[in-house]
């Protein structure tokens, strides 16, 4: 059994519903559309929203790095195109100052939506602290930032740990120094690298091994388009699911091209609902009215021709025909050496009352 995560008012693990976290950190460009993507979110049914909260210049040395990423450029053929820009450009596009970050944080929290973001600098530290977010979110280029995750660690919120391309050593090493601060509430993700992530890089049976071995709720962050790998994602015992929304996929920038549009989020919650509703049980639970349905497409023992009082059940000639109201094929086995207490008819359908 794994530790259950508490996020705000909801439980993230094993027993818990799917959590749905709807990924709008590189998605908007700025306070006006970020707080569409909250509305979407939360009109969607949606459990939480996450964002990206970085200062470009703390994290990006050379402004010059470039970053390739795909584009859509056909939304019926799903034809893409690969573009290049500068990794600076793409944060500076997510930033925004620190009152923004505060109404957007109240926007979601007034339409009930839990608000969390992935940092990685002091600036977002003090951010997050200050608002009061129930998670963190850890970038899986981060996963050996050993100091970071220690400060963190410390603030006793939910860390969700991102693994992207992480070994199972480096996993170890970041989930064990998390713990010796005293901070035991931790999701890990798998998180393919790509975007688009490609099939041959997603590893969903890195999901129960990740589950076993750490004790931990797992999630799958998809990077891929539409809702498949969600959906087995769930199956393979995801707890919680992390998908990228967009108001339009055409949108040259990156992550655009696998995220999903706002007529589209409703069916991928709902998706996921019903998912886990027909997961069901481990064990065949059956119902009252499932059990005296079933007798209806089962058999039971009708006599061929007439019997005797006293005549072995072995000497009787008999039939099996549905509906299995009557001894069941299997009762019927276990009671071939019994003999008729009275006459009984052909056709007569055979009762346990009608042997002894």
């Amino acid at each position: 059994m794994t530790n259950i995560v508490k996020i705000g008012d909801k439980y993230v693990g094993d027993g818990e519903k799917t959590f749905i976290t709807f990924e709008a950190g590189p998605t908007h460009n700025g306070l006006e559309s970020a707080k569409l993507l909250v509305k979407h979110a939360a009109e969607a049914g949606g459990d939480a929203v996450k964002f990206q909260i970085f200062d470009p210049d703390e994290l990006v040395a050379d402004k010059e790095l470039m970053y390739s990423y795909d584009v859509l450029i056909d939304k019926q053929t799903g034809k893409t195109e690969t573009v290049s820009e500068s990794l600076y450009e793409i944060f500076k596009r997510r930033s925004m100052s620190e009152s923004s970050w505060k109404e957007l944080k109240k926007y979601a929290d007034d339409l009930g939506l839990t608000f969390f973001a992935t940092i990685g600098d002091e600036s977002g530290f003090e951010l997050v602290k200050s608002i009061g977010c129930h998670s963190i979110k850890i970038a899986s280029a981060d996963v050996n930032y050993l100091p970071w995750l220690r400060k963190i660690a410390k603030l006793g919120v939910s860390l969700q740990l991102d693994t992207g391309n992480a070994t199972f050593g480096e996993i170890e090493q970041a989930v064990d120094v998390i713990k010796s601060e005293g901070n035991d509430q931790i999701i890990i993700h798998n998180c393919p690298s790509g975007y688009p992530a490609h099939l041959d890089s997603i590893n969903l049976n890195m999901l129960p091994n990740l589950k076993n071995i750490f004790k931990c709720p797992v999630a799958y962050s998809d990077h891929s388009p539409g809702e498949t790998m969600d959906v087995a994602a769930i199956a393979l015992g995801a707890n919680l699911v992390e998908k990228t929304i967009t108001e339009d996929k055409m949108t040259r920038s990156v992550e655009h091209v696998m995220s999903i549009e706002p007529h589209e989020m409703k069916k991928f919650v709902d998706t996921i609902r019903d998912v886990e509703r027909a997961m069901g049980e481990p064990r065949r639970i059956m119902t009252d009215h499932e059990k005296q349905k079933r007798l209806n497409a089962r058999r039971s023992a009708i006599l061929d021709e007439a019997v005797t009082e006293g005549q072995t059940l072995s000497s009787a000639k008999v039939k099996f025909k549905r509906p299995g109201y009557g001894v069941a094929p299997d009762q019927y086995e276990k009671m071939v050496g019994m003999s008729f207490n009275k006459a009984l008819p052909k056709g007569h359908v055979l009762s346990v009352q009608d042997l002894s």
